[in-house]
């Protein structure tokens, strides 16, 4: 399986350890699923975790998370943008890295964001599904 983060599930993944989303980034890499990047949804990603920076999560905590989802992810090159498609022009970056990758599905917590995709033969999951769906949890 393959799939597109959102920036929602990397941000939920800094706040808490105890959560889903926290889980699916400690579960990278692995052999259940694969995730596809692109060097605009990366930007997208070092600009929303950066306005997170506190005490807790430093930049160097942050740019640690954004070289090792370069490193383990697979860079998908954007030739046909999908813009604009969606409501929110960032959700956009998401799906054409979806579409461009050939993904399965979408990861993310704003699923009504993204309403429309089933027409590029995509999913929508929450990080709970997907980890249930590839049998972390039950």
């Amino acid at each position: 399986m393959k799939i597109v983060i959102d920036t929602n599930v990397l941000v939920a993944s800094l706040r808490s350890r105890r959560g889903a989303s926290f889980k699916l980034v400690s579960f990278l890499p692995s052999d259940k699923f694969s995730i596809a990047i692109s060097v605009p949804l990366v930007f997208e990603y070092e600009d929303t975790l950066k306005r997170l920076e506190s005490s807790a999560i430093t930049e160097q905590d942050i740019g640690n998370l954004v070289d090792f989802l370069c490193e383990i992810g697979h860079h998908q090159v954007i030739f046909f943008l999908w813009r604009p498609f969606l409501p929110d022009p960032s959700d956009d970056y998401v799906l054409e890295v979806a579409v461009a990758g050939g993904c399965d599905a979408i990861v993310t917590y704003n699923k009504r964001d993204f309403k429309g995709i089933e027409q590029f033969g995509l999913r929508v999951l929450d990080p709970r599904e997907l980890l249930s769906e590839i049998g972390v949890i039950k």
